[in-house]
């Protein structure tokens, strides 16, 4: 039996590579099929020969405390907190109010819905139906988004919502479960509803916090080791999950159980990892973990919706009763999703809170609005047998929530899904800005110019006859001016846009230096990321046509995790915030440093792309004397801080030079093991010995 569940598992991995390759060639949204290859298998399990397939089956403690961690740490870890809080409004009112006004939705004009079809449903078993399926799924929706080229701001809301709404859901799903098994005890019963349901979300955060931020300082204390670094990763996000749940069955106050979300402190913990702890890893870790964590994400989502197609064909009721349910729960269910979407962004948009959303977003978040893997979970997590009174039916309340919520599921992938692209173009939401219209052109011109450049090089290498080498580089020259032509027509007589278009370029120098710097080890954490904090900021002031510094002593502020960091360490944890003479001094010269190289590329001679594509010389000259006067400024505060610590020059340049011989060793040693040049037995005496300082 057990080989037959291995098999089974892997059976299943192969049959959705399998799925993958098709979707691909169909242009198909892979979740889809996904879900259609799996009903497909049980009539295939028949077969005696194919009888094992449907051995591995989704057990709720498997996706639970397995599959749903994964997913969670997955989506947050690479969500930017300042983004999410600037769009916190949006988010929130979507996430929560929105969920809430969803699921009650669901429940009370779902329960007159069915009555009048003459389908009697009792309403507290339609309120754990809304709170199952009021939860957005994201995986197949951003995939979708990303393809077809929805707006970054409105794809990070979507995403934002998806994450948040999972908490609340489960929340509410929790609460109408207890009334459930419990019994409606009427006003007691909803003021014990409403205190669980803040202290799920309340404290479900502030124990994300403090999980996310001890093991952010336990990376930190085995950096080095990549090892141990990705182990701490795995803990953080089942850890935090499943000590959430150990909390939650034992803490009590009175004579009132608490409870923590742990789906909202995984979500959070994996937040303070991706903004916070990521820094503390080492670099080609911290380089590693997407795709460590992307890969672990698409076999998770893999083995739900291909399984999920499993259960939906192995359902308990005939399909010729849930077919009514079914359609009734569909329409109920998007029109809730209507009321929660418009009313709420529109008194936001009323209050002037954030920025503007326009009414055609709302009509994709209205209409995108998948759902997916948590609300099996949730499914699977009912009892088998609770029951309730007015219960009538011959099947079980599990069996019919199943039903109607693996068929809404089956609506929102093979109708929705399937559509998005459609919509998104009637909405005219794919639509190019002129900046992105622009970075189009300039970006194949770069592109074609890096082509040049190397098949020069390939000549010099004689690894090209001068006659390939005469048509290569009339093919990519032609492509080159082509493209820079099409780059000049699309900025125009609009001064402005190629100037942010100039700015932003500077910005991407900026950034690639600074990590250079950072991977070198010349710089600690807390020097990159107070830098690269402002970039970002001066990034997102230009994408929004505002001024990219006020003036060259501008303070720019810490992003939210740091200053919670900032509190946790007064409180007792490990670390000042504010810089010593030695960082600071560091500090001002990693800008000079940055600054310098954004001044060098765009007046050197050899870089003819950018003056190709900008050819406004007063765009150019208006940013090169800003980042002079930036120059200037941060050498100036370099020499008065040496002019103030006459010992700091020669100590910091000490420092530095054994940084950079350092890392030149270490970059030899790598080299000669990956070469063969040394064994395996060397490589280790060697790197242990450069840990140990044993090397000079």
């Amino acid at each position: 039996m057990n080989l037959d569940v291995f098999l089974s598992l892997f059976s299943l991995m192969l049959i959705s590579l399998a799925v993958f390759l098709v979707s691909k060639k169909l242009n198909l949204p892979y979740t889809v099929l996904l879900v259609i290859a799996g009903s497909l298998l049980v009539p295939l399990s028949h077969i005696e020969l194919f009888s094992y397939i449907t051995s591995f089956e989704l057990t709720p403690e498997l996706l639970f405390f397995v599959f749903l961690p994964i997913l969670i740490f997955e989506s947050a870890y690479n969500m930017n907190i300042r983004h999410v809080t600037e769009n916190i409004y949006s988010i929130g009112l979507l996430a929560v109010v929105g969920l809430i006004v969803s699921t009650l939705f669901v429940g009370v004009v779902g329960y007159y819905l069915f009555d009048a079809a003459n389908f009697p449903v009792p309403m507290l078993v339609l309120l754990l139906f809304g709170a199952i399926i009021s939860s957005t799924d994201p995986v197949a929706v951003l995939a979708l988004f990303k393809e077809y080229g929805a707006p970054q701001r409105l794809t990070l809301i979507f995403e934002g919502e998806s994450l948040f709404n999972d908490a609340t859901g489960f929340a509410a799903f929790l609460i109408v479960l207890d009334l459930m098994t419990q019994g409606y005890q009427g006003y007691e019963s909803a003021l014990a509803s409403l205190f669980s349901f803040s202290t799920m979300l309340g404290g479900g955060i502030a124990f994300g916090l403090i999980m996310g931020f001890i093991f952010a300082k336990l990376i930190e204390t085995v950096r080095g080791n990549e090892h141990l670094e990705i182990t701490l990763t795995l803990l953080v996000a089942h850890l935090t999950f499943i000590l959430s749940e150990v909390i939650s069955e034992h803490l009590k106050i009175g004579e009132h159980s608490i409870r923590l979300s742990s789906i909202i402190a995984t979500l959070i913990a994996s937040m303070v990892m991706g903004n916070f702890g990521r820094y503390k890893m080492s670099p080609h870790v911290e380089e590693y973990m997407e795709q460590f964590w992307g890969y672990f994400a698409f076999v998770t989502n893999s083995l739900v919706f291909i399984l999920m197609g499993l259960l939906f064909a192995d359902l308990a009721i005939d399909l010729n009763v849930a077919i009514l349910p079914i359609l009734l729960a569909i329409a109920v269910v998007a029109v809730g999703r209507a009321v929660s979407v418009y009313p709420l962004l529109w008194l936001m948009n009323k209050t002037g809170k954030e920025r503007t959303i326009p009414r055609h977003w709302m009509h994709l978040l209205a209409w995108g609005s998948l759902r997916g893997s948590l609300a099996v979970i949730m499914v699977l997590l009912i009892p088998d047998n609770l029951t309730i009174p007015d219960w009538h039916f011959s099947f079980s309340v599990k069996q019919f929530i199943a039903a109607v919520t693996i068929g809404s599921i089956y609506f929102t992938l093979l109708i929705k899904a399937t559509t998005i692209g459609k919509v998104m173009r009637a909405l005219n939401i794919d639509r190019l800005t002129d900046q992105e219209i622009i970075g189009y052109h300039k970006s194949k011109a770069r592109m074609f110019n890096e082509s040049l450049l190397k098949i020069n090089e390939l000549l010099q290498l004689q690894q090209l006859i001068p006659e390939q080498h005469h048509g290569l580089q009339q093919h990519y020259q032609l492509l080159h001016e082509n493209a820079c032509y099409e780059c000049r027509k699309a900025i125009g007589e609009c001064p402005r846009l190629n100037e942010d278009m100039l700015r932003i370029y500077a910005l991407g120098i900026e950034k690639e230096e600074l990590k250079c710097i950072y991977q070198r080890g010349e710089i600690n954490e807390k020097i990159y990321k107070k830098i690269l904090n402002m970039l970002s900021i001066q990034t997102e002031r230009i994408k929004q046509g505002q001024p990219q510094v006020t003036s060259a002593n501008e303070h720019f502020p810490i992003d939210g995790f740091e200053q919670l960091a900032l509190l946790f360490s007064r409180l007792a944890f490990w670390r000042k915030h504010a810089f010593k003479v030695s960082e600071l001094y560091l500090y001002e010269r990693t800008l000079n440093k940055i600054i310098h190289r954004v001044i060098a590329e765009l007046q050197s001679p050899e870089n003819s792309s950018v003056r190709d594509i900008f050819d406004d010389s007063n765009a150019l000259e208006k940013i090169l004397s800003l980042y002079k006067d930036l120059e200037s400024n941060t050498r100036h505060k370099m020499q008065t801080l040496i002019k103030e610590n006459s010992d700091l020059l020669n100590s910091l340049n000490a420092s530095a030079a054994k940084t950079s011989v350092n890392a030149i060793q270490i970059e030899t040693l790598n080299k000669l093991y990956k070469n063969e040049v040394i064994t395996n037995k060397l490589f280790i005496m060697l790197r242990n010995e450069l840990s140990e300082n044993k090397i000079n």
